[in-house]
């Protein structure tokens, strides 16, 4: 069974600091890239920060130059960490992977349940 687990979200004010964690279980981590998304209550779901499986990086341009998106292969896990918040910044955060299928490549998407960032100006 693949499992994601967000954790790390909180009530901060604007210009503080969070980092979020995505623990992933059942696949494969290491040879993935792992995505952070983020929607805000009456909005679309949208992209935030991506990390490849050879740590390239790719940012929304939203987040750029405050969120850092990183990871631990040997703890499965996916970090974001995030600075200067905005009260824009407030949504549920989701962890996303690829799901995957030998000898198919990427046949879908796991989710994570969420974690609440909200930030209070």
């Amino acid at each position: 069974q693949v499992q994601l687990v967000e954790s790390g979200g909180g009530l901060v004010q604007a210009g503080e600091s969070l980092r979020l964690s995505c623990v992933a279980s059942g696949i494969i981590f290491s040879r993935n890239f792992m995505t952070w998304y983020r929607q805000a209550p009456g909005k679309q779901r949208e992209f935030v920060a991506r990390i490849t499986s050879g740590l390239s990086t790719d940012y929304a341009d939203s987040v750029e130059g405050r969120f850092t998106i990183s990871r631990d292969d040997a703890k499965n896990t996916v970090y974001l960490q995030m600075i200067s918040l905005k009260p824009e910044d407030t949504a549920v955060y989701y962890c996303n992977a690829p799901r995957m299928a030998p000898g198919w490549g990427r046949v879908g998407d796991y989710w994570g349940q969420g974690t609440q960032v909200t930030v209070s100006s």
